[in-house]
């Protein structure tokens, strides 16, 4: 037999109802529960529910499992009663309603757990910072209570919630260069932070640069050490300096001066996380000057176009003039001892021979004669 059937064959005490019947008929004197519509719900309450049965006009109290339930209508003619259930933990409690004339028989109803709320993201801030990880951090959002926090999937350290669970705290582990994404992750689900979270190269250190100084024509081989210096560019007093390269470690960095002014210049190494000032800059040196030691041949034609070659050192860039009139034709070759040319038209006797470069002039020793 159903439970509805079994509570509706429950013999009812009879009686005139109050105020009359109108008919001079008997009436249900006390409270009758059939069932409850529907017989289970949520455990945190508030759902509808209609209890059915007999003499439940004027219902003045409903309980579930103890529990006052908020009513919500009554039928005048006492076949149902409306309720909000109450919370109440998972289980099946039982449901009675009360009228002035007495407490009705239990009917059972089902309260079923209610998962908790999964976490919520609402902001990450800050939301950058270097790779080598350690910035401290703070996600704000709902649900946070007992949550861990991963960046690119590597867990996040001191993670911290506050008692409301809405501010979470920590420290970012280390990460590759990029935006990566941040995920919350509670016993009820997991949330993405919008945005993620975006790491940057650590900026360079610059402790030394080997040489300190060098000719103001460039091109002289350099060595920076530090760390943090993959990818790097560097500039001398702004100028690039060209054939930068970098070892793996990012700890040595090499390449050649750009041209510059004499003088002491600042040095700037720049990759992605930044740029750093080389400690004492680099100093621009006058180029040597040039050393003649000896002309071959030493005499020629006054009709010039004789072939020469001059010896000695530091001669690289040169121009020469016999008698102050420039030769033609010159270069030097490239470990600078070595210049050859062709002497211009001169008078007959012997002139004198002057090499110049940035760094200087020198005489020939003997000059050279005109015949």
């Amino acid at each position: 037999m159903s439970a509805v059937v079994e509570q509706a064959a429950i013999a009812q005490s009879t009686g005139s109802w109050p105020g009359g019947d109108g008919g001079g008929g008997n009436w249900p004197r006390y409270p009758r529960l059939f069932e409850a519509i529907p017989n289970s719900g949520p455990s945190t309450g508030m759902n509808l529910v209609k209890l059915t049965g007999s003499g439940l006009q004027n219902t003045n109290f409903v309980t579930f499992g103890g529990v006052p339930a908020t009513i919500v209508a009554v039928d005048p003619y006492g076949a149902w009663v409306t309720v909000i259930a109450p919370a109440h933990p998972a289980g099946t409690v039982p449901v009675v309603a009360t009228t002035p004339y007495g407490t009705s028989n239990p009917v059972y109803y089902t309260y079923v757990a209610v998962p908790p709320p999964g976490p919520t993201v609402t902001s990450l801030v800050p939301t950058s910072g270097p790779s080598s990880g350690g910035t401290a951090f703070a996600i704000t959002g709902t649900n946070l209570t007992g949550a861990t926090v991963t960046f690119n999937g590597v867990p996040a350290t001191g993670v911290s919630v506050n008692a409301a669970g809405t501010l979470l705290t920590g420290t970012t582990p280390a990460g590759p260069v990029g935006n990566v994404p941040v995920v919350v992750t509670t016993g009820a689900g997991s949330a993405t932070v919008p945005g993620g979270f975006t790491y940057t190269a650590p900026p360079p250190v610059a402790t030394s640069i080997s040489p300190t100084s060098g000719s103001t024509a460039g091109g002289t081989a350099f060595v920076i050490s530090g760390s943090g210096l993959n990818g790097a560019s560097v500039t001398f007093n702004g100028v690039p300096a060209t054939g930068v390269s970098v070892n793996a470690a990012g700890t040595s960095l090499v390449g050649f001066t750009p041209a510059g002014a004499v003088g002491t210049v600042p040095v700037v190494v720049t990759t992605a996380g930044g740029s750093t000032t080389v400690p004492g800059g680099y100093t621009y040196t006058p180029p040597p000057a040039p050393v003649a030691t000896s002309i071959s041949p030493t005499s020629g034609s006054t009709a010039g176009g004789t072939a020469f070659v001059i010896s000695g050192s530091n001669l690289n860039g040169a121009s020469v003039t016999f008698n102050g009139v420039a030769a033609t034709g010159v270069a030097a070759n490239a470990a600078g001892t070595s210049l050859v040319g062709f002497t211009p038209a001169g008078a007959l006797g012997n002139v004198p021979v002057v090499v110049t470069t940035a760094g200087g002039s020198a005489t020939v020793p003997g000059g050279y004669t005109y015949v």
